[in-house]
């Protein structure tokens, strides 16, 4: 993993992502300041992430494919600390 964010929630985001999808690169950006105050920050200043992830798991699978692996890995994150989530998916050699 490369440019880690920091807190439990960044953690938890990277280590579900780790193991679920074995990722060659994997980014966690906590987007959460550019977000203050606004609908969803809930003050944690862990609300809003971008992910960047490129997986082997991902080849041959189209961007919503992608998408829903990640959403199912970070599933109960997204009903309780997740209110917003970017995601930059590809396979290896994209």
């Amino acid at each position: 993993m490369t440019n880690p964010a920091t807190g439990p929630v960044a953690a938890a985001i990277a280590a579900r992502l780790t193991a679920d999808l074995a990722p060659s690169h994997l980014d966690v950006i906590n987007d959460s300041a550019h977000h203050a105050g606004h609908m969803g920050d809930d003050g944690s200043g862990e609300s809003h992430f971008t992910v960047i992830v490129e997986s082997p798991a991902f080849v041959g699978l189209s961007r919503v494919q992608r998408q829903r692996l990640i959403n199912t890995a970070l599933s109960d994150l997204l009903q309780t600390s997740i209110h917003a989530l970017a995601i930059k998916a590809r396979a290896p050699g994209e």
